[in-house]
């Protein structure tokens, strides 16, 4: 391969340039699919003639109500050819919040699977049916034929928020051409060849999938997660670099070590992982198995104002940090407002961007938190001598009890030291003495045979004596929903015996 995109390089055309050098070469692979450049470049240009014909225009959202497939890549480059913006939806999302994200992001078109119906849903579902069709529907009788270049005012627009009730559009900042922002900032290099493990509505596995392709590497998407598959596919396509989260790391070192062993993983060169906490004992044992030098971590939000990242060894010298800042600018800001500069203290994270950059978002549905040009996520943390930052939770899930502030992630971050604890959610519920009463959510295989007595006694001597949880309930079902995430107010409320949409609660044991 001997082209390669500069800057500022249509994302429109990034098919054509790479189908003219490596027209043969795989871009995309999930399950037994596949897609080449050469097929990316000529079938995108029929979709993008059937979205334009079906409404799209540049500055308008188009909703891709898809799976991890070649189909969905090829969905976003249509989008971009169309000059329209792709906004990649779980297929599992709710009635409620479906219609929400579509009520707000008001899509050109609504691209569908072959039989899904969206009948049955809400007002703004229901009004979105004029506009969803299929892949099929919108590349039939169109010609392939290369389209005039265009470029959408943002180059994607994912959604979050969700488990508060009020979903909200994040809109990229940064028109459809490439930078290497991305690349740089995952250590993605050109040609690489990636597996991406989670679903592509998620911001940071559509980022680095996309940011893959733009530099002409190949991209393996799992259409579902499985630990031993996960050790296949690197080795089965050369895999380099591997996107994760650390509930997968979890359930990959659980793997006996035969299975492990029969893998050897030679072309991998870096793990990321992102997205929650990893324990101690986790990131531990992956840097034991793989080495520091290929164990990555990365902090930031969507909005992509600032953020950290890290390396093993750094994180050796810095046990629990997230790294320190390495690009725009953090800051720690107490409940009134005044700056914390002491070493250890904690407060609420500020972000900006580099003084003189560029947006980096505006959303759709929400108002930033914002003082004085700096603006929060909401996340808690405090930053060392050193200025790594090491994340305590978010303000929005602190619960006082007694009239003292506690953070659940500090007490879910003890939990899941436990190595038969898969994840952990700690809420308040009410209590006459002290407000609140802590109560744990914890998630074990069922084949564990631990207890909450086990799990009491293992958090003796971790935290201080008021932030042990006053009750333990141990479940086996997932915590997270099928978008990947924890609704701890959701969770709060079958235990409080409130109205909700999700399952019944698991078993307490006080």
């Amino acid at each position: 391969m001997t082209y390669l995109p500069q800057d500022g390089f249509p994302l429109s055309e990034i098919p054509g340039a790479y189908a003219a050098e490596i027209g043969d070469t795989v871009v995309v692979r999930a399950d037994t699919e596949t897609l080449t450049w050469t097929a990316l470049h000529r079938d995108s240009n029929r979709v993008a003639r059937g979205l334009l014909a079906a409404g799209a225009t540049t500055g308008r959202i188009v909703s891709l109500l898809l799976p991890n497939s070649t189909d969905l890549v090829l969905a976003v480059f249509a989008c971009y050819k169309a000059g329209a913006t792709p906004q990649v939806l779980s297929t599992r999302m709710r009635p409620a919040e479906l219609d929400a994200v579509l009520e707000l992001a008001d899509p050109a078109v609504v691209v569908t699977e072959p039989g899904s119906t969206l009948a049955d849903r809400p007002k703004a579902v229901t009004k979105a049916m004029a506009k969803a069709v299929t892949l099929d529907d919108l590349r039939r009788r169109q010609p392939d034929d290369d389209l005039e270049p265009a470029v959408a005012t943002s180059w994607k627009a994912p959604t979050s928020g969700g488990s508060t009730g009020r979903p909200k559009i994040i809109l990229s900042g940064r028109p459809a051409v490439t930078s290497s922002f991305d690349t740089d900032m995952w250590g993605i290099e050109a040609g690489a060849q990636a597996l991406i493990t989670a679903p592509l509505h998620h911001n940071a596995p559509f980022v680095t999938a996309l940011s893959t392709i733009f530099l002409g590497g190949s991209v393996t998407l799992l259409t579902r997660f499985d630990a031993e598959r996960t050790l296949s596919a690197i080795d089965d396509h050369g895999v380099d670099w591997v996107y994760l989260v650390p509930t997968m790391m979890r359930r990959i070192v659980a793997l006996p070590d035969e299975v492990r062993g029969r893998y050897t993983l030679a072309s991998l060169r870096s793990v990321w992982h992102c997205a929650e906490p990893c324990p101690v004992w986790l990131k531990r044992k992956w840097i034991e198995w793989l080495g520091p030098e290929r164990v990555r971590e990365l902090y930031g939000g969507t909005e992509a104002e600032a953020g950290c990242t890290l390396g093993g060894d750094e994180w050796l010298e810095h046990v629990g940090s997230v790294g320190r800042v390495t690009w725009g600018e953090m800051k720690l800001l107490d409940p009134d407002g005044a700056e914390i500069t002491e070493p250890g203290a904690s407060g609420e994270i500020y972000m900006r961007v580099t003084p003189g950059t560029d947006a980096t978002y505006r959303y759709i549905g929400a108002e930033p938190t914002v003082r004085d040009g700096w603006s929060s996520l909401g996340d808690m943390g405090r930053f060392d001598a050193d200025g790594y930052l090491y994340l305590l939770d978010r303000r929005s899930d602190m619960i006082t009890v007694g009239g003292v502030n506690v953070y659940p992630a500090e007490i879910e971050a003890a939990l899941v030291e436990h190595e038969q604890v898969m994840t952990a959610v700690v809420i308040g519920l009410p209590d006459g003495d002290t407000g609140n009463r802590l109560h744990a959510i914890v998630h074990t295989p069922e084949w564990a045979d631990v207890t909450a007595d086990d799990i009491r006694g293992f958090l003796d001597g971790r935290l201080s004596r008021y932030k042990l949880p006053k009750s333990i309930e141990l479940v086996h079902d997932s915590l997270r929903d099928a978008a990947g995430k924890v609704r701890r107010s959701e969770l709060r409320a079958q235990r409080l015996g409130e109205p909700t949409h999700a399952g019944q609660p698991g078993r307490e044991q006080p």
